[in-house]
């Protein structure tokens, strides 16, 4: 069975499973995510196949603060700036151009990422005190709801994460809004928990 422990509790086992090719399921503002090191291929693939997922679909990732952009993205295009100020930490995803260091994996091969800061203190905390992104990816096999509790998580995935940080029940609630941001434009692909006319209006 997966390592289950509350969240006060479980960074040193995540950050040492995640730092050693692990599946680490975490609670974020709406839904538990599964967070892998995103530059580690062999871990990024494992995470595919505990959720049954198409390659054809990119993974998108959390950072710590938006100064580790630097490290998945290329270029961050003026239009994304007022965003990040106002939405961040928060349910908003930017889609930018991706850094060629990024593994083609994790963007489907599109030279594009999808990057937010959560407004949740254990997927920032993650990422921080791992020093890199961590994959955002809801803890659900492909085509299930996405769970709200970690014994939602454990009935997905059993032994097949390394840990689980329990962080209570969460409120579900819609997913982060997506906006693409590449363009130079504001591209709006999913409504989420941020309306539209509020990204469209900063």
């Amino acid at each position: 069975m997966a390592l289950v422990i509350d969240a006060d509790a479980a960074y040193d086992e995540a950050l040492r499973a995640v730092s050693g090719g692990g599946v680490v399921a975490y609670p974020t503002e709406t839904f538990y995510g599964l967070a892998v090191d995103p530059f580690n291929v062999d871990a990024v693939k494992r995470l595919f196949a505990l959720k049954g997922r198409d390659y054809s679909k990119p993974l998108s990732l959390i950072v710590g603060d938006a100064s580790m952009l630097a490290r998945v993205v290329s270029s961050v295009p003026p239009a994304a700036e007022p965003l990040m100020r106002r939405f961040w930490p928060g349910p908003l995803t930017l889609v930018f151009p991706a850094s060629e260091e990024l593994p083609p994996i994790v963007t489907a091969g599109s030279g594009r990422v999808a990057v937010r800061v959560s407004s949740s203190p254990a997927a920032t905390r993650l990422a921080a005190e791992l020093a890199s992104p961590i994959t955002a990816t809801s803890a659900n096999p492909s085509g299930r709801p996405a769970p709200v509790t970690a014994a939602q998580v454990v009935e997905y995935f059993g032994d097949g994460l390394d840990v689980v940080i329990d962080g209570g029940g969460l409120p579900g609630r819609l997913g982060s809004t997506i906006v693409d941001v590449t363009s130079g434009r504001l591209e709006i692909v999913r409504e989420g928990e941020i309306p539209a006319r509020r990204i469209l209006s900063s």
